[in-house]
């Protein structure tokens, strides 16, 4: 009985240590929502199940120490729908973040985006409905992602080679240029002449400006470099969570058999001790 109480008590304590990946998530996807991504309710249901998950086990744990009946049914009933939130979740992330990737641009390192490969999907029509995307818009400008992209070196200003060469993030290059086909003249990271070349047909050329209030805050490619981001972090959080869904299944297995066999064992206790009390032989007194 005892060892079945240490087994209970240690796999409460694991899943309390499994929560602070989970927790941890929810609070980098909040660190990326104030810094580029600026969608910021997405970090809550984690947030909200790293924090049940903790309680859970804390009370679960105290349970068997302490061999509470009630705390252990507590924390098995509990952990089924927790467990349930997290499956749920992870369904989530990856249904509305199954389409788009970065386009490959002729003679660039870097990737660009466009809002149709993402149509369709519930995150799209979120971020394109226009009071929510002023809102993002405002935070994109406010994290100051354009403005820290400027690079010198040696005291020279980066050049339009240099700049070509770059890796840049799907928020910069949606948000801080204009798109490639548009045929503009680099004049730095967030400046570009649009009289140095012809006009593409992407509406996007036309909504382009080196106001740096503005830049391509409006633009669909902005759109679509912000659901590039969020596809990338949530994919990243949702690798974590598959690995420690996956453990939390096992120990939750794990758990219900060993309080399956503490109420058995707790059942048989007085059966067995009647029985045994019968079996001993009477003292003859004379």
């Amino acid at each position: 009985m005892r060892s079945s109480n240490h087994l209970i008590g240690l796999l409460n304590f694991l899943t309390f240590l499994l929560s602070l990946p989970i927790l941890g998530g929810g609070i980098w996807l909040s660190t990326r929502a104030n810094n580029t991504d600026c969608l910021k309710f997405l970090q809550w249901p984690l947030i909200i199940i790293g924090v049940a998950i903790m309680v859970v086990s804390l009370a679960g744990f105290a349970g068997a120490c302490y061999r509470n009946s009630f705390l252990m049914w507590l924390y098995l009933f509990v952990m089924f729908f927790i467990i349930a939130a997290l499956i749920g979740f992870i369904i989530f992330a990856y249904a509305v973040t199954d389409k788009g990737s970065g386009r490959v641009v002729l003679n660039r390192g870097y990737l660009e985006y466009n809002l149709e490969d993402y149509r369709g999907t519930w995150l799209e029509r979120r971020v394109s409905d226009s009071g929510y995307w002023a809102k993002i818009s405002s935070c994109v400008r406010d994290s100051r992602v354009c403005p820290r992209m400027g690079r010198v070196f040696g005291g020279i200003p980066e050049t339009a080679e240099m700049f070509n060469t770059r890796k840049l993030s799907p928020v910069q290059s949606g948000c801080c240029k204009p798109p490639t086909e548009c045929g503009f003249v680099y004049v730095n990271e967030t400046g570009w002449n649009p009289s140095g070349g012809p006009v593409g047909t992407n509406p996007d050329c036309t909504l382009w400006s080196n106001d740096q209030q503005q830049l391509c805050y409006q633009c669909n490619s902005c759109k679509a470099g912000i659901l590039a981001s969020l596809k990338k972090s949530w994919r990243k959080v949702s690798v974590i969570n598959i690995v420690v869904l996956i453990i939390l299944v096992i120990t939750y297995v794990i758990a219900c058999t060993a309080f399956r066999n503490n109420r058995r064992i707790d059942n048989d206790e007085p059966y067995g001790e009647a029985r045994m009390t019968k079996s001993q032989p009477s003292r003859i007194q004379l």
